[in-house]
C-alpha cells in the first residue's frame, strides 16, 4: 500500500507541476497530441485501404490462391502462347485461359487479354452467368474502366481478330453482354473476358488453362505439377506497396513527433537547472534521489500520456466518421488504376485496437526516454547545494 501511494503522489505532483507551467505545457500537449492523431489517421487510412484491397482482390481476381501452369508467367507477355495446358477437373479449381488478341473499334486497334473463364463459375465476382444467358454468338464481358476509356456499351458489336493453336488467325464480331465496375484494375484494363468452353473452340484448345483459381477448401497436395500460389503471396506486392506508403507518409508526423519531444527535452533540461532548490526540497523531505529521477521523469511523460487523451478524443469522432462516409480519392483514381493499383472511390479508414495500443505505447515509450536522458543529473546533485540552490 505505501508503494502505491508513493506511486499515486509522483502522479498528482508530476501533473500539478506540468500544469503550473501554463502555455508552455499546452504548446508541447498540442504539438504531441497533433502527431498522435495524425499517426493514428494515416496509419488507420492505410489500414482501411489494406483491407478493402484483399477483399477486393480475393473476391476479383486471386480467390484463395492460383495453380499456374509452370510455363507461364504473368510477368512475361511472351509465355502466354506457351504457357497453357491440360488440366485435370477438380471441383475445388477453376480454369482460366489466356490468349493475346486485338479489337478493332472504329477502326482502331487495341490489343487486349483474352481470358476464358466458365461461364457458371461462382469463385470470382465476375458476373459470367450473364455469359451463359446471352443469345450472341461471341458474348464478352469487360470492366467500366476499359468501357470508359473506348467508350463502349452494352449490345457494341467489334471486330476482334485471335490465333488459334496452330497460330492461325481468325477473326468474328464479338457482342458486349455486360460491364461490370470493380476496383480491381487487373481484371480491367485491357481485359475481355469469355466463356472457358466458347473460348476452346474458337482457339482449338479444349480443356486447356493457363491457371487454376483455387477455393477455400482447396488441397494443393492434389496437384503437385502445376505451381500453387497462396492468396498471400499473390497480394505480397499489394502488401509491400501498403508499407512503402506508409514509410512515406510517416516523415510527416516525424518531424511533428520530433519538434514534440525536443520541447520535452528542453522542459526536462530547464527543470534540472531552474528547479534545483526544489529538487533538495523533495530530498530534505524524504525523496530518495531515484525517486526524485521518478518524479522528473514521469512529469515529461506526463505530457505523452494528456496528449494521447486528448488526441483520443479527436481521432475516434474523426475516424470513425470518416470509417461512414469514407476518404474521396477521385483526383487520383484513374492513374492509381492506370499503374495497376488496386483502390475504390473512397477508402474507409479502419482503426484497430492493436493501432491504437502500439500508437500509444510507442508515444508514452519515447516521451519517457527523453524525459529520462535529462534528469540522470539528478543522481549526481549534492543535496545541500541543491537545497541552496547552487548550480
Amino acid at each position: 500500500m505505501n508503494t502505491l501511494y508513493k506511486i499515486g503522489l509522483s502522479f498528482r505532483l508530476a501533473f500539478r507541476n506540468i500544469i503550473s507551467s501554463g502555455l508552455r505545457t499546452w504548446l508541447t500537449i498540442i504539438t504531441l497530441a497533433l502527431a498522435f492523431v495524425m499517426i493514428l489517421f494515416f496509419n488507420s487510412m492505410y489500414a482501411g485501404w489494406e483491407h478493402q484491397g484483399i477483399r477486393d482482390q480475393i473476391a476479383w481476381e486471386f480467390a484463395h490462391g492460383h495453380v499456374i501452369h509452370p510455363k507461364y508467367d504473368k510477368l512475361d507477355p511472351f509465355t502466354i502462347e506457351s504457357g497453357q495446358g491440360v488440366y485435370e477437373k477438380d471441383k475445388h479449381l477453376t480454369p482460366v485461359l489466356i490468349r493475346q488478341a486485338n479489337i478493332y473499334p472504329q477502326g482502331r486497334m487495341i490489343p487486349v487479354s483474352l481470358k476464358g473463364i466458365p461461364s457458371d463459375q461462382k469463385v470470382v465476382a465476375l458476373p459470367t452467368h450473364l455469359l451463359e444467358e446471352s443469345k450472341a454468338n461471341i458474348p464478352v464481358l469487360i470492366g467500366q474502366s476499359m468501357a470508359q476509356s473506348n467508350h463502349f456499351k452494352i449490345g457494341d458489336e467489334i471486330l476482334m481478330r485471335w490465333k488459334d493453336k496452330n497460330g492461325t488467325f481468325d477473326a468474328q464480331n464479338i457482342t458486349i453482354v455486360g460491364i461490370f465496375d470493380t476496383n480491381v484494375p487487373t481484371v480491367d484494363a485491357g481485359q475481355i473476358w469469355i466463356a472457358l468452353d466458347r473460348l476452346g473452340e474458337l482457339t482449338g484448345l479444349t480443356q486447356n488453362a493457363t491457371y487454376l483459381l483455387a477455393d477455400e477448401t482447396f488441397n494443393q497436395q492434389s496437384n503437385t505439377t502445376w505451381l500453387f500460389e497462396t492468396k498471400d503471396e499473390l497480394l505480397s506486392e499489394f502488401y509491400n506497396l501498403i508499407e512503402l506508403k506508409k514509410g512515406g507518409s510517416s516523415f510527416l508526423y516525424g518531424i511533428l513527433m520530433l519538434i514534440a519531444l525536443i520541447a520535452i527535452f528542453d522542459s526536462q533540461v530547464f527543470s534540472v537547472f531552474k528547479r534545483q532548490k526544489e529538487i533538495g526540497t523533495y530530498i530534505a523531505l524524504g525523496f530518495t534521489k531515484k525517486r526524485v529521477i521518478f518524479l522528473f521523469t514521469l512529469e515529461g511523460t506526463m505530457y505523452a500520456i494528456i496528449a494521447a487523451t486528448v488526441g483520443s478524443i479527436i481521432a475516434f469522432p474523426l475516424i470513425g466518421w470518416l470509417g461512414e462516409v469514407g476518404i474521396p480519392m477521385t483526383s487520383n483514381l484513374e492513374q492509381s488504376r492506370g499503374m495497376g493499383i488496386t483502390i475504390g472511390e473512397y477508402i474507409y479508414p479502419l482503426l484497430t485496437v492493436e493501432l491504437f495500443t502500439k500508437t500509444v505505447f510507442w508515444v508514452v515509450t519515447l516521451s519517457a526516454l527523453i524525459s529520462y536522458l535529462p534528469v540522470r543529473k539528478i543522481a549526481k546533485m549534492n543535496t545541500v547545494d541543491a537545497l541552496k540552490g547552487k548550480k
